[in-house]
Formats: C-alpha cells, structure tokens, sequence
C-alpha cells in the first residue's frame, strides 16, 4: 500500500516541490497525469496544500510525487512575463496561493517608489479576496525630508490600507512589522531593490539571506531570491519570499470590471446613470462626480484611467 501525506508546499524551484508535512519535508515533483494540467497556469505553486505519495526509493533527490492539489481558497497571480499578453497563449503564473495577508514593499528612495506598480499590485491583491493588504515603505532612513513620501502613501491610508514606514538598516518600524506577521501566511513582495531581503534578515536574523545592493547604474535591484520560499516565523506563521517582480499585469481582470478593484471608485458605480459607464465621458457619471468632491484621489483616478487603456488594448473580446 502507498505511502500517502498530506502538507503544505513551502519551497518551488524549477519543477520541484518541497512539501512540508508531519513526518517532516519531502522534495517532490507532479505525477504524470498531472503535468497535462500544467500547460495553462501554475497547477502547484507556493503555498497550495497538496497529498503526496512517498516514493520506495529516492531518485535524483526526488522523495515523493504530488498526486493531489487541494481546492485553492485564494490565488495572487499575474499574467506569465513569458506569455503574449491579450492572446489565446496568454498564461497564468501563480504568485502563491491561499495567502492570508499580502505585504506590499516598496522603498521610500534608491529605487523610487513606483505607485502606478504598487496600484497594479493592489488590483492583484483585491482579485484575489486577500483578507489583509498592507504596504510597506522601506528605506526611510535614506529621507532627509519625509514629508513628501508620507504625503504620497497618506492616500492609500485613506482609503484603507495600512501604510508601515521601517529600515532595515536602522530597525525602524520592525516591530510594527513583526506584529502584522504573527500566525499568518504573508506573501511579501514587490519590486527589484527594495530591500525586501534585508527586511527579513532584520525580522528573523537566524535565516542568513543573502542580500545584494541596488545597482548604481540602473537604479534596478539585482535578483537575489532565485526561488520562492515559505519562511517561518519564530512566532508563528510564514513569510512568502518571492524573486523581486519588475512588472505586473493582473491576471483575469477586464477593461469592465477593473473599476470593482480599486477600492475607493467602487462604491460610485452604483452611481453611474449608465451600468457600462467607463468614467472617462459619460454624462451623470457617479465616478467621476466623486472625484470632483474630492473623495477619489487625481492620481488614482489617473492610474485607473491608465491601467484600463492597457487592459483595453490587450483584451480579447
């Protein structure tokens, strides 16, 4: 009779699977008839809780094959880089599933923050019904003047998102970071540079991350996380360290619908004399009557505007 576990993939790299179980971890790989399914979207990735059979004899480090993905609660993904956007190739690739919380890093300088990206990262975040979104606005150290960048952030605050300021380099904030983590399974990414490693060796400094300083040049971070890693916390929970991401297209979100994913036009919709309004003409448009009252910020309002122009080109109706 098969030996048969069920676990939690914590580690994915190139086709294998580390599955974290009760009788300890396993390095496997899908079983055949399941590779038929992998053309399309990531079947197992991070964070999937899957049933394994071990294998009577290792081969090639291989201890276990995937026989079984369990129903995923909640995915945060985005469109293949590798795949032609707005086609029939166009792919899904799964940034980690069922997460619990999504952490956002962005640094204050050295790169500058990026909103239009971090925006595109919150539509993700709100496909995907994550229960908890927060940003994170590393590098404060490096701000002889915070005013603007508090400034700047001040608006997601307003509409909902928790904003935390912290260094890594001086210990600022990480307490508050700490906290947010506990008990929870967190995905914490962002884009290339940012510190998002050397937030980790200051949360749990026993990991021993490799950290790599941010190109001179190019202002763009060099990749140090090749892999994508479940990390646990001392206290509890996991931490999902994920490569740094220079660009996200959200995955399965229409030029129509992209209005429910910014938190702060949805409630006008309902406002709109016309249910296919696209708030950029339209006469009697709730969206757009709230943004001259103030309540939706210009910047958003243009990030929305922007986002939805790309969506419409590369969308195939």
């Amino acid at each position: 009779m098969a030996d048969v576990l069920t676990g939690l993939v914590i580690r994915t790299q190139s086709g294998f699977f580390t599955v974290q179980t009760d009788r300890g971890t396993f390095i496997s790989q899908l079983r055949g008839k399941l590779k038929e399914e992998y053309k399309e979207t990531d079947l197992v990735a991070l964070g999937d809780r899957v049933t394994i059979e071990l294998l009577p004899v290792e081969a090639d480090q291989v201890s276990a094959v995937i026989v079984e993905v369990a129903p995923r609660e909640r995915v945060l993904s985005r469109v293949a880089p590798s795949s032609a956007v707005g086609t029939s190739a166009e792919r899904e690739q799964v940034i980690i599933a069922n997460p619990e919380q999504a952490i956002f890093v962005f640094a204050a300088a050295n790169p500058a923050p990026h909103t239009r990206m971090l925006d595109r990262f919150l539509v993700a975040a709100e496909k995907a019904e994550i229960p908890d979104i927060r940003i994170c606005i590393n590098k404060i150290d490096l701000l002889d003047d915070r005013q603007p960048t508090l400034e700047t952030f001040a608006v997601y605050e307003r509409i909902g998102y928790p904003v935390l300021y912290v260094s890594a380099k001086t210990g600022e904030g990480l307490d508050a970071l700490r906290e947010a983590l506990v008990g929870k399974i967190s995905v914490f990414t962002g884009p290339s540079g940012v510190g998002k490693t050397s937030l980790l060796n200051a949360i749990e400094p026993d990991l021993g991350r490799r950290v790599s300083e941010v190109s001179q040049a190019t202002t763009k971070g060099r990749h140090t996380t090749r892999y994508s890693e479940l990390v646990p916390l001392r206290n509890g929970g996991y931490i999902a360290d994920t490569p740094g991401i220079r660009a996200i297209s959200p995955w399965d979100v229409e030029p129509d619908e992209l209005d429910g994913y910014y938190v702060e036009i949805a409630p006008h919709v309902a406002e709109c004399r016309f249910p296919d309004c696209t708030h950029t003409h339209e006469p009697d448009c709730g969206v757009r009557a709230a943004l001259e009252r103030g309540e939706i910020a210009p910047e958003r309002y243009d990030s929305y505007l922007r986002l939805r122009d790309e969506l419409e080109e590369q969308y195939v109706y």
